[in-house]
This record gives structure tokens, sequence and C-alpha cells, in this order.
């Protein structure tokens, strides 16, 4: 690995762990430049380590209780419940039926931070993104940022989003065209991935369009009279190999894969339908699109070759982070100088989330944090819904949500900073476009 010495205290944000280096990352020791209002960090602080119980409670309780894509009736009861408890203005079944809004308000005027407590698991295999670890961060960061708020009488209002189905199902994209992020002048988050512990990324990830795409043919007898049908198996399957012989003509950096499925399949009538399920990724919105142009001729192809009627749906899209560098700078200021290293190459720099679409929205940051994982137990792995349970996942979440608070701080109390991140999204909306 190669992490650069810290042996003086010159500061750089631009210092990486990458995976395949074999050092171990070292904290950055203070000094490196000025924490923002330490007596807020040090309230950030005392108000983690004061609920530290309840949430590691609450995350266990969401962990033992998984539920998928818009089924997360748990863990909405059980947000809306502590909020509630803690004194918040909680709006149940918010836009969604398992999507939920907490919000409070000191003193008059003032900005809006918003933040994200995401709550689904993955069918099978639980916890295994380690959303339980999401949903309290976002807890945590809201109650810190109202203990600094109310202690040090800065004017601010803190929405707090439970946002259903990122897996598959695209939540905050419905959430965000249903308005629930306006009024928010910035948003936060985080989320856990493989990495050395300690480590926090700022790493972006991948834009994603999903497809689904329908052949339907003609059935008959497979070995009677096989040439009075119209096989919709064989297309699905010469779809799937044109993209198996289009991936030698992509960017590495780029993504196209999937599944077939049918219905009332026998070996001995020829598939009358079959369906495609397909995802396309690539590292920003522009050139998804253009990969997406690509890859549709692929599924044409295969209903031309077999005579079978093609339709193709496309989904929702989700969109590459656009972490706002004015954030992400406070954020690895925070983290650098109390705990850990920060990094731009890992984290979920090859998935995909629905918070991307938020980043395009509006000033919004999205850090990975590191937990302790097995080989080959990243992200999706029954492994890592194990690793999303132990107590150093805990704590290492509950150390980006004190860097997270700090800066959603600074973002209400700060009025140069705020500027900067404004300049910086605008900035980024010239080169990228808006939503």
């Amino acid at each position: 690995m190669c992490i650069c010495d810290h042996t003086n205290d010159n500061f750089s944000v631009n210092e990486v762990w990458r995976p395949d280096d074999n050092a171990q990352p070292k904290p950055r020791r203070p000094g490196s430049s000025d924490i923002y209002r330490p007596d807020v960090l040090e309230t950030i602080e005392s108000t983690i380590k004061d609920l530290d119980a309840e949430l590691r409670a609450l995350s266990l309780d969401i962990h033992a209780h998984p539920e998928l894509r818009f089924e997360e009736y748990h863990a909405h009861d059980a947000y809306t419940e502590f909020m509630t408890k803690h004194g918040w203005e909680v709006t149940k079944q918010f836009h969604l039926p398992t999507a939920w809004q907490a919000t409070f308000a000191h003193g008059s005027g003032g900005r809006t931070i918003g933040i994200n407590s995401e709550m689904d698991a993955l069918e099978g295999i639980g916890h295994a993104c380690g959303h339980n670890l999401i949903g309290i961060s976002g807890v945590a960061v809201a109650l810190a940022i109202r203990a600094a708020l109310e202690k040090h009488d800065i004017p601010g209002k803190i929405v707090l989003l439970g946002t259903p189905a990122e897996e598959g199902g695209s939540g905050k994209v419905i959430l965000l065209e249903k308005g629930a992020y306006k009024g928010m002048d910035a948003c936060l988050m985080c989320h856990p991935a493989p990495g050395p512990v300690g480590s926090v990324s700022l790493s972006s990830c991948l834009a994603l369009q999903r497809l689904i795409v329908e052949y339907r043919g003609h059935t008959a007898h497979a070995a009677l009279s096989p040439w009075e049908g119209k096989n919709a198996l064989d297309a699905a399957v010469l779809g799937y190999n044109n993209i198996s012989a289009l991936r030698q003509q992509l960017k590495p950096t780029h993504r196209v894969h999937g599944i077939f499925e049918g219905k009332d399949w026998v070996a001995n009538i020829i598939p009358d339908y079959a369906k495609f399920i397909c995802y396309v990724r690539a590292p920003t919105r522009e050139e998804m699109q253009e990969t997406l142009k690509r890859v549709t001729p692929c599924f044409e192809a295969a209903g031309l070759a077999t005579g079978c009627e093609v339709s193709i749906e496309y989904l929702g899209a989700t969109f590459d982070l656009r972490q706002n560098k004015a954030l992400g700078d406070e954020v690895a200021n925070v983290i650098l100088n109390k705990y850990g290293s920060i990094d731009y190459e890992w984290g979920i720099k090859s998935a995909s989330t629905d918070f991307g679409n938020v980043t395009y929205a509006l000033p919004a940051l999205h850090p990975g944090f590191a937990i302790p994982t097995v080989k080959n137990g990243g992200n999706h792995t029954s492994a890592f819904a194990e690793s999303a349970a132990t107590i150093t996942s805990h704590n290492a979440c509950l150390d980006v949500s004190k860097a997270l608070a700090s800066t959603g701080v600074r973002v209400l109390a700060d009025d140069e900073f705020f500027a900067k991140v404004v300049k910086t999204f605008k900035e980024d909306e010239l080169l990228r476009g808006s939503i």
C-alpha cells in the first residue's frame, strides 16, 4: 500500500489508501488544519457517546429484522418511535408507506440540513449492505447536530429522512420527485464498505440504468415440430451472449450484467416467453447513457434473429455521486485530525446508489466508511451481513457520523463555508449538468 508518511504536519486531502497495497493506513495526527469550532465537535462527540448504547440496540434490532424494498415496516416503526421518544416532530408514511421524516428547528431563520437513513435489506442474505449502520448513522448525525444547535444557540433546521428501497427500488429518486428534499440546503449520509478500519472514502459511484427486456415467441413441441415455434429462451440467451461480446469493446470501468428468467418452462416445449433483467453502469450519467445506446441493439438483434417480439422497459436511472468538494474537504479534515485516514479509491466506487440523484439536485455528500470483512466477504455477501453487526463496525459508523455532524453544523453556522458549498455545486453542475 502507498500512503503518505505522516512524519510532519503537512495536510493533504489527496492522501489515499488503495486496496491492492500492503501496509495499513496511518491515522492523521492532529495539527494539520484547524477543526472548525472544537467546542461544537466536543458537544457532538459527547452526545453520540451518551447515545452509544441506544444506537447499538437500534442497529441490532434492524439487523435482526431484515426487510426488502418497500416492505420496511418494522424499521419504519422502530425509527419513528425512537425519534418520537427523543422529542422530534415525526411524519410517518412520508410520501411512501415505509418512508418517514423527523424534523427539528432551533431559533428563527437559518438554513436546513438534510440527512438520510436507509432501511432495506437484501433477499436471502439480510443486511448484507449494512443499511442497519446507515440507518443509525442518520439518527446519530441528526441528534448530534440538534445538541450542538441547542447548546451553542445556532439557528437552523434538521430534516432526517427514512429512505426505503435503495436496493433495486430507487426509493430516494421517488422521494426526490415527490418533493421530500425540497428546502434542504445540503444533504448528508454515509455507507459501509470493506477497507482498513479507520478509513473513510470520498469516491464516487457508478451511474446505473435498469432495464427489463421481454421476449415473446410461440410455443411448439420441441421434438415433433420445432419449426412451428419461436424460441423466447433462445432470444434471451442470444441477448446475453451479445452483451458478452460487447464487453470486449467497453471500457473496464463500465459494467453490463443481468439475468434472464421465464415461466412454465419445460424441456419438451419451446418457451414462448423470457425476461431479461439488465443493469448498465458507467462512471458518470453521461457515459452510462452512451453505453446504453450500445447495449439496446444487443437485445433487438436477439429478437430479430429468433423472430420474437422484443419490448424494452427502462426503469428509473440512478446517477453517479457528485460528491460536493467543500463538504468532502470538511469531512476529510475532521477525519484526518481526529479519527483515521481518507481515501478516494475504494468505498462504493464500482457500485451504485439512488443517492446519486440527490447529489445532482442539491449539494450533498455520501462518504464510505470501512468495516472489517473476511476475504471475499464484501457488500452483498452473507459475510458482510455478519460484519455489519460487529462492535468494530458500529464504532466506525459512529466516528464517520461525528465528522458528518460537524460538517452539518458548519453548513448551518458558517456563511462563508456554505457559500463555498454552493459555489462548488454550481461549478460541478456546469460540468455534468443538472438533474
